[in-house]
């Protein structure tokens, strides 16, 4: 024991043993704490076991990877869902309680119609009436469903897979192509939202989708979307787009034609066949084949419409009519107020009549438009009570929607004369009265006639016939200016006229409107009705909200009166009349006129049926080249009241007076001459003719510088001015004054 204690025995390890111990106690190398700094011979393995881990640990990583983006992707739906729930709460939050929410109203149509139910125009902010589906054509609704929501009967307002569809395709083209979204979301946008590409407004028009599809059914929605929707070129609705590009109602549109209007719905301004007709036809044939896909039509179909492409109007609301449909819209407001809701307006006009009127004005430009410097004309026509038949107010609406019949106001000329004529026959002349025909000065104003001709001693009929100038000045200053304005705005004049001499020849402007109006008295026995265009106003399920009938019309001027003046103006159409190119086999009468220089051409002429009215000329006011109212007014009133008393009974005209035979027609001196404001105060005063003077030698008349006085007044002379006066029956030259502004006045 003691030596073991002596003896220290230091332990081994990784070597033999020098003597075993002899209680059996050893350390392996396995039990030790620190580990052997020597390495252990790695066994070897075959191959197939290797490669087998390694696959393994190979498809443990793939797994893994493919674990963590479902993970991730499942977290961010999650987080992304409630997001856009925060999104959706936010913004309907600012939208107001869904139990206030209404449909508003579709903005009222105003359907105009001529006088035998035939459209003239829709107007309003549609442009045209509400149509059921079952109204209008059955292609125009499964055309819009074929390229706008396929799934439009399928879906609940919004439609995820083609919301879908939408996005990737975007992705992928890297820019904006297409749309997701439904009708029913379009048609909320349309009813409710503003055009701003926001999320707001994406949201908002998710949430009424919904609403609208819980309130309506889906043809409902269809219904409500066809009828609103924008078509381009300023159609609101598919009635208003058909009428726009095919000139016909919704109602009989072809399938060629409802593929195009589906078409129009991308892009209606830049598709529209009015700006662009290849890209809307191209359109047309994908719509086409979207509904052969879709199984609404055979391919026969798709083959006779894509052989037979819709044929659109020639030009948007090129029709005259158009002219009385904005009168119409101006004088809405004082029958009716403000328009709420959809009305039908029944007017005066007939629209047969119209489309004569317009013809007659547009093919007589056509042809001498360019020869006579001509570009522009106006028709109007009222019967005997008031009611306007037609009205032209241009050449062509399309081009210029001014209103030359209602609006502008010309110089008549000429037309102007039956108001002298007829304040002459209210002081006591006759159409047999004699006046000489002479050159005259009125201070410094030489009225002349046209062409420089004088005949001598006339009647007053004779002298309207022919219009004869110097007899028209003459009756002015015998009357006084004021009582020829009186007449005429008794008669219907109604704009400012100047009562100085020269009105004689009509150098106050009218407008057509009015000057025909003034015209009315003459056909229908002295009564001047009231002017009008509108019939009858009715709500769309035949409400009455107004009527016009005509009402009582006040006598203006006495029968006997008017008796003369139609016998007087009927010489106009007859031979030897400034207008003889206008009768037509009717008895008539009218008058024409022309203003300087042939700036205006006019003749209103009437029968017991129709007064008419015809203006020629050009808005800048450059002269025409020599025509008169004789000539294209002439012809063009004869072509419409020729087709517009085509198998209606002949009526004479009102009154019986007949003229005197020649051989009893006395001189009529009249009263002593009336002052005038417009050329002093002075009386006239004139020489008296004596019988030894020779044809050839004229004689002097004496006129102060403010007076006038006719030739072979019995009167005492007052020398002021003296100028050579041609006996009565010889006639005499033109003697001109070019430092007068009027000098070349001439009476058409």
């Amino acid at each position: 024991m003691a030596g073991r204690r002596d003896r220290r025995i230091e332990p081994s390890f990784g070597e033999p043993s020098r003597t075993a111990p002899e209680d059996g106690f050893s350390v392996r190398e396995e039990d030790r704490v620190v580990p052997s700094r020597r390495k252990a011979a790695p066994k070897r393995k075959s191959s197939k076991v290797k490669d087998r881990r390694r696959r393994g640990r190979s498809g443990r990583g793939m797994l893994g990877i493919f674990g963590r983006l479902v993970y991730w992707c499942f977290v961010l739906a999650i987080w992304g869902g409630i997001a856009a729930a925060g999104i959706v709460v936010y913004y309907g939050a600012k939208m107001p309680a869904a139990t206030t929410w209404e449909i508003p109203d579709r903005a009222p149509n105003i359907k105009i119609v001529s006088v035998d139910g035939k459209l003239i125009a829709n107007r309003g902010m549609s442009g045209g009436e509400a149509l059921t589906l079952k109204e209008m054509s059955p292609y125009i609704p499964e055309a819009v469903v074929a390229i706008e929501d396929r799934r439009f009967y399928s879906h609940f307002g919004i439609d995820p897979i083609g919301l879908t569809r939408a996005m990737v395709t975007n992705v992928l083209g890297g820019r904006f192509s297409q749309g997701g979204s439904t009708l029913t979301q379009q048609l909320a946008k349309n009813l409710f939202l503003k055009p701003d590409r926001t999320l707001e407004r994406k949201v908002q028009e998710v949430l009424l989708a919904l609403w609208l599809e819980h309130k309506d059914s889906k043809d409902q929605i269809l219904q409500m979307y066809l009828n609103r929707v924008y078509f381009g070129s300023g159609a609101y609705g598919v009635e208003a787009a058909s009428r726009r590009y095919f000139g016909k109602s919704a109602r009989d549109v072809t399938l060629s034609e409802a593929a195009l209007l589906a078409g129009l719905l991308k892009a209606p301004s830049r598709l529209s066949p009015a700006r662009d007709p290849k890209a809307a036809e191209e359109r047309a044939q994908l719509v086409l084949a979207a509904m052969q896909d879709e199984g609404m039509v055979s391919a026969k179909q798709v083959a006779t419409a894509m052989s037979a492409p819709a044929t659109r109007a020639p030009s948007y609301w090129t029709g005259s009519e158009n002219y009385v449909a904005d009168t119409v819209m101006e004088e809405l407001p004082d029958l009716i107020g403000e328009v709420q809701g959809d009305i039908v307006v029944d007017t005066t006009v007939d629209l047969t009549l119209q489309k004569i009127a317009e013809k007659s004005i547009r093919e007589l430009i056509d042809q001498n438009g360019k020869k006579l410097n001509v570009s522009q004309g106006a028709l109007v026509s009222i019967d005997s009570s008031g009611a306007v038949r037609a009205m032209v107010g241009g050449y062509d609406y399309s081009t210029s929607q001014f209103d030359r019949a209602s609006e502008a106001k010309r110089q008549p000329g000429s037309a102007f004369k039956p108001f002298v004529y007829m304040a002459a026959l209210e002081a006591g002349r006759t159409p047999d009265s004699v006046r000489n025909d002479a050159p005259i000065r009125i201070g410094k104003w030489t009225p002349t006639n046209f062409g420089g001709k004088y005949y001598g001693k006339v009647t007053l009929a004779t002298a309207l016939a022919k219009s004869l100038n110097s007899v028209a000045a003459q009756l002015t200053m015998e009357v006084g200016p004021n009582a020829v304005v009186e007449a005429a705005h008794r008669m219907g004049i109604q704009s400012d006229l100047t009562a100085n001499t020269s009105i004689a020849l009509g150098t106050s402007e009218v407008t057509p409107l009015e000057l025909t109006a003034a015209y009315v008295p003459f056909a229908n026995g002295g009564y001047r009705p009231e002017i009008r265009f509108i019939r009858r106003i009715t709500t769309a399920d035949g409400k009455l909200l107004y009527a016009n009938d005509g009402g009582n019309t006040p006598r203006v001027v006495k029968p006997e009166i008017v008796g003369m003046m139609n016998s007087m103006m009927a010489g106009t159409v007859q031979v030897g009349g400034t207008a003889k190119k206008a009768a037509f086999g009717w008895p008539s009468a009218g008058k024409t006129g022309t203003s300087q220089n042939s700036r205006d051409a006019w003749f209103v002429g009437y029968t017991a049926n129709l007064t008419t009215g015809v203006w020629f000329g050009n808005d800048n006011g450059s002269p025409m080249k020599k025509v008169t109212g004789g000539t294209l007014p002439a012809q063009a009133w004869h072509e419409f009241m020729l087709a517009a008393h085509e198998g209606v009974p002949v009526r004479p005209l009102p009154g019986g007076w007949k003229r005197a035979p020649a051989d009893a027609i006395v001189q009529d001196d009249g009263p002593a001459p009336v002052p005038s404001t417009a050329v002093g105060t002075g009386q006239a005063r004139q020489a008296v003719p004596t019988a030894s003077r020779q044809p050839s030698q004229p004689a002097t008349e004496t006129v102060d510088a403010g007076g006038f006085g006719m030739p072979g007044e019995d009167t005492a002379p007052t020398a002021s001015i003296r100028r050579p006066v041609p006996p009565g029956d010889v006639g005499g030259p033109l003697k001109k004054k070019s430092t007068s502004i009027l000098d070349i006045l001439s009476g058409g």
